[in-house]
């Protein structure tokens, strides 16, 4: 097992590293501590044929001119909050309106734009990182000084395991995904629409037109967003149904099932051409499943195609969008002396 690290670009007058992470079995992550962006998974198929399922770019100045958040890590606040305000301990708080009146995934420059500090941590069965980042008080309007660990490990088993760990000086808000666009085809090589997935969920977060949670839930039994069964992503991804009219696609929050904070199993995808399958354990309360229905082909990738509509899908593990404004919703506040603690994992293999 292997780490190597070299020099990837400056931002903001700080430097960005790369660093391959590659175990026993020929598997390889890249991740940059610009953003704490995953930019490459190199994972065999069912011949033994190595490729890069991870989309993304080549250069640092593409991840920091025009992501679309390619594998990266976002916070404070991952996910839509309403017209970004909240209210926490009968204090508003203002955040940026950055995505149709609503704040999304931290902001305008959330963690997904910081340089993170980076310590390497090899054992005799896994190779990762530690990544730590301290957010000041009202960065991005969020109250509280947030200090961040987040750590990758690679191991034998050809898992990525992503450990998120926070703790804050002052009342807060916090909810922390990566937001790797996965094609288990090979990025660049198109639709993703034919892989199989399967969803450990009987419920959504029920949307608005704006893809706001209203707070209802809603049972997937008898309607296209239903994936207890493995079923091809384009079977059902078109239907006239209002959920998906609403964000032109699965963008949706799914309510895994199981007891939140134990790890458990949330999806199973499969493409049948290669023979990949992806499995996403965790500990978050739900996923987020987006099938990258806003990429539209002005995007070039690592391999120099197009990223087009649907090239790529998240499984965003992640508390509820919206959360500090719906009290019904699982808490996303962390107060002093308690600790933010997630895990989840991506494991890859062949059928």
């Amino acid at each position: 097992m292997n780490i190597e690290k070299e020099f990837f670009g400056k931002v903001d007058g700080g430097r960005a590293d790369i660093y391959t992470l590659t175990n026993d079995n020929n598997m390889a992550i890249q991740i940059t501590n610009y953003g704490g962006i995953i930019t490459s998974i190199k994972t065999p198929d069912k011949n033994g044929n190595i490729d890069d399922v991870a989309l993304g770019f080549n250069t640092l100045d593409e991840y920091v001119n025009d992501s679309p958040y390619f594998g990266c890590i976002t916070g404070r606040y991952a996910n839509r909050i309403k017209h970004g305000k909240f209210t926490l301990n009968n204090k508003e708080y203002t955040l940026a309106q950055n995505n149709d009146g609503s704040h999304l995934h931290g902001g305008l420059k959330g963690f997904d734009k910081v340089i993170w500090d980076v310590e390497e941590i090899t054992s005799d069965n896994s190779v990762g990182l530690l990544l730590k980042y301290r957010s000041q008080d009202g960065e991005e309007g969020y109250p509280g000084t947030l200090s961040t660990e987040l750590t990758y490990t690679l191991t034998n088993k050809n898992e990525l395991k992503i450990d998120y760990a926070a703790t804050t000086d002052a009342p807060t808000i916090l909810n922390l995904t990566n937001h790797t666009y996965f094609n288990l085809a090979g990025e660049g090589s198109g639709s993703i629409l034919n892989h199989v997935m399967m969803i450990n969920a009987d419920n959504i977060t029920h949307v608005d037109e704006t893809v706001i949670p209203t707070g209802a839930l809603l049972d997937v039994t008898d309607t296209p967003m239903d994936f207890r069964t493995p079923t091809p992503l384009g079977t059902r991804v078109d239907d006239d149904f209002d959920q998906l009219n609403f964000g032109g696609g699965y963008d949706h929050n799914y309510i895994v099932n199981g007891q939140p904070d134990t790890l458990r199993l949330a999806s199973v995808v499969s493409e049948p051409t290669t023979g990949r399958t992806m499995e996403t354990l965790t500990t978050q309360p739900a996923v987020q499943l987006y099938i990258g229905n806003f990429l539209d082909g002005t995007l070039t990738g690592k391999k120099g195609s197009a990223y087009n509509k649907r090239d790529g899908f998240c499984l965003e593990t992640q508390h509820y969008p919206d959360s500090p404004n719906k009290p019904e919703f699982p808490t996303t506040t962390l107060n002093p002396g308690e600790t933010y603690n997630e895990t989840t994992i991506y494991k890859f293999a062949t059928e």
